[in-house]
């Protein structure tokens, strides 16, 4: 299914989107050395109760993963890149920590993630991991307008990433996003220019460029949820979720203070 929203539609995809970003900022303050990660979580569902929202992971079910996911927040930590299930761990120095939230508010879902380093330790490597997301995700966006095709998007954040080095993972990528978290259009982090769906206004996505520092293999935690690096090597997460507009794209993802 693509949905494509309506002007009052996309208005409250801001609002969504402008939730799920400020409590990711709030949990980035408060993933301090020694944190738990069951606190994130609770204190991630006490934010969506509290804002009237509802949570796009407790109940969700894929094929992928052994459901229902029953947490508010993805929480990965080093080498967990993706579907982190949160547990009984408390954060430890210079861990490289991963958060990812969807959440849907008056029947419009938004989703974003933000890699980062606890405490005061920055380790090169996890610095150079974070950057190159953060720079293929604004690469992606900044290939998305009217017109373009997702192997556009693909290809800009694609470039990146391999630009830096990293081998990259097409399984899991971005999608579209709508009156529900995961929709078609499925987005590969690489790509061939001038292929797949074209983007119309009012069309919403979520980009997300992730990499893992020397491979491109992923495996499942016995959690059933959570994806490691097969060489247990560090990795990072990077997502916004946009909206085409007659100009571009507009990012809905981006925190009240910034």
């Amino acid at each position: 299914m693509i949905e494509i929203l309506n002007a009052a539609e996309a208005a409250k995809a801001r609002v969504t989107g402008r939730l799920v970003a400020d409590i990711l900022q709030a949990m980035k303050k408060r993933a301090t050395v020694g944190t738990n990660l069951l606190d994130i979580d609770r204190w991630t569902g006490d934010m969506i109760r509290d804002a009237g929202a509802a949570s796009c992971y407790i109940d969700y079910e894929p094929s992928f993963g052994r459901g229902p996911f029953g947490h508010y927040i993805c929480t990965g930590v080093n080498d967990a890149v993706l579907h982190g299930l949160p547990h009984d761990y408390h954060l430890q120095d210079g861990d490289l920590l991963s958060l990812d939230l969807a959440v849907s508010k008056d029947g419009i879902a938004a989703d974003s993630a933000i890699s980062f380093l606890v405490g005061d330790a920055r380790p090169a490597e996890s610095v150079k991991l974070i950057d190159t997301t953060e720079r293929a995700l604004a690469a992606g966006i900044a290939a998305a307008r009217p017109g373009a095709r997702i192997g556009d998007l693909s290809h800009a954040i694609g470039t990146v990433l391999g630009d830096a080095g990293y081998p990259v993972n097409t399984e899991f990528g971005g999608h579209g996003i709508g009156s529900t978290m995961h929709q078609d259009p499925h987005i590969p982090n690489t790509g061939r220019p001038g292929r797949g769906y074209v983007l119309t206004p009012g069309l919403m996505l979520a980009l997300e460029p992730w990499v893992m520092a020397d491979t491109d293999q992923l495996t499942f935690d016995a959690d059933g949820w959570t994806l490691r690096s097969s060489t247990g090597a560090r990795s990072a997460h990077s997502e916004h979720t946009i909206i085409i507009t007659d100009d571009g794209a507009e990012i809905l993802t981006l925190p009240t203070e910034q």
